[in-house]
C-alpha cells in the first residue's frame, strides 16, 4: 500500500508508463507531466514493459535469498523442545547453538513463545473450535462452592473470624461432620452454556445427584427454546450424575445427543471451566456476603450482567446475547 504522501498512485503509475511505452511519450516529459523524477519515471516504464498492469503495485519489501535464516530443521528441533520439554529460550539456544533472542524470534513466529499456547498435560499447541450455530453444542457441569457461614466466611473476614461464623451456624443448625467440626455444607452451582453464544444458565442446588442434574436440563432446554434455540447435543464429564440412566433417558426424551470429555480431560470441556473462573471472579467471591442466602441471591443479577452487557473476549467483545437475534429483551 502505498504512503499518505505518495505522489503515484498504482492507477496513476499505469497511466505514466502507458504514455512513456505506449504512446511514445519522452520519459522526461512523462515525469514532468506527474511530478516525479525521471528515475521514477524510467523505473515504472521498464517494470510495465517486463511485467504488465500487475508489476504497478507495490512489491513486497522482503529479500529474495535469506542466507542468514535459521534451517529448517533447527526449527523444528527448537519447535520439539519448546513443545515436548517445555523449555525456554535460553535452554533451547544451549542445546541448539543458536543465540536465545534468535530462538525467541523463531517461537514468535511458530505462536509458541507463550506457554499458554501449548496444552499443558500433552505439550501440543491449543485446538480451540467453536460451533457454527447457537444450541448446536451446549456445555454442563457443576461448580462446588462452600457454604457461607451467618456473619460472613474466612476470605473476608479471616480464619479465626470465620471459624467464629462456622461455630455459631453449627450451633443454629445442628450440623456437624463425622469428628464434630461445624459442617457449614456445599452449594452445587449447575451451569450450562451454549458453545457458539456462550450464553449461561445456571441453578443453585445443595446436591449433584442424577436427578437434579436431570431437572436442571429440563428447564435449561426450556429456557433456551424461549430464546428460539433449540439444544442439539450436549457435552459433559463423566461424573456420576452424568453417566446415569436417568440422565441418557432425559436427553432422549429430549431428542439431545449425549457426549463425554476424555477421562482426566478438563481442558475438553474448557468453555465452561473458563466460566466458573469468571462466575466465581465476577460473582462468588466478588464481595462481602454475610450469608449464603445473600450470595445465592445475587446470582441472577450477575448471570444477566453476563449474558446482556459483559464484553466477552472470545466473541469479538460483544455480550454473548447478541448472538442470539431476534430477541425482545437483547439489550435490556
Amino acid at each position: 500500500m502505498s504512503h499518505a504522501n505518495a505522489a503515484l498512485t498504482a492507477r496513476a503509475r499505469l497511466r505514466l508508463a502507458r504514455l512513456i511505452v505506449e504512446q511514445g511519450w519522452p520519459i522526461a516529459r512523462a515525469a514532468e507531466r506527474y511530478d516525479v523524477s525521471w528515475p521514477t519515471a524510467k523505473r515504472w516504464a521498464d517494470r510495465y514493459r517486463h511485467l504488465g498492469p500487475t508489476g504497478m503495485n507495490d512489491a513486497s519489501s522482503r529479500p529474495h535469498r535469506s542466507p542468514n535464516k535459521v534451517p529448517q530443521p533447527v526449527v523444528r528441533k527448537i519447535v520439539h523442545l519448546r513443545w515436548k520439554h517445555r523449555l525456554g529460550p535460553v535452554q533451547i539456544a544451549d542445546r541448539v547453538g543458536l543465540a536465545p533472542s534468535t530462538v525467541h524470534k523463531v517461537l514468535v513466529r511458530c505462536r509458541l513463545n507463550r506457554l499458554t499456547h501449548v496444552d499443558r498435560a500433552t505439550g501440543e499447541p491449543i485446538r480451540r473450535y467453536e460451533h457454527d450455530h447457537p444450541g448446536s453444542l451446549i456445555h454442563v457441569d457443576v461448580k462446588k462452592l462452600g457454604n457461607i457461614p451467618d456473619g460472613g466466611g474466612w476470605r473476608y473476614l479471616g480464619r479465626q473470624r470465620g471459624d467464629q461464623h462456622r461455630i455459631a451456624t453449627r450451633n443454629r443448625t445442628g450440623i456437624s461432620n463425622a469428628y464434630r467440626q461445624p459442617k457449614v455444607g456445599t452449594a452445587f452451582v449447575h451451569t450450562v452454556i451454549d458453545d457458539h453464544s456462550r450464553v449461561a444458565y445456571a441453578e443453585i442446588h445443595d446436591d449433584e445427584t442424577a436427578a437434579t442434574a436431570a431437572g436442571v436440563l429440563y428447564r435449561a432446554v426450556a429456557w433456551f427454546a424461549a430464546r428460539d434455540v433449540v439444544v442439539e447435543r450436549v457435552l459433559s464429564d463423566n461424573g456420576s450424575a452424568y453417566r446415569s440412566s436417568l440422565w441418557r433417558d432425559t436427553c432422549a426424551d429430549l431428542g439431545i445427543a449425549v457426549k463425554k470429555t476424555r477421562p482426566y480431560r478438563p481442558q475438553t470441556n474448557g468453555k465452561i471451566e473458563r466460566f466458573h473462573r469468571t462466575m466465581a471472579d465476577g460473582w462468588a467471591f466478588k464481595k462481602f456476603y454475610n450469608s449464603e442466602s445473600a450470595r445465592r441471591a445475587a446470582l441472577p443479577a450477575w448471570l444477566h450482567e453476563y449474558n446482556h452487557h459483559r464484553p466477552h473476549t472470545a466473541i469479538g467483545g460483544s455480550a454473548p446475547i447478541t448472538r442470539l437475534t431476534n430477541l425482545t429483551d437483547q439489550y435490556s
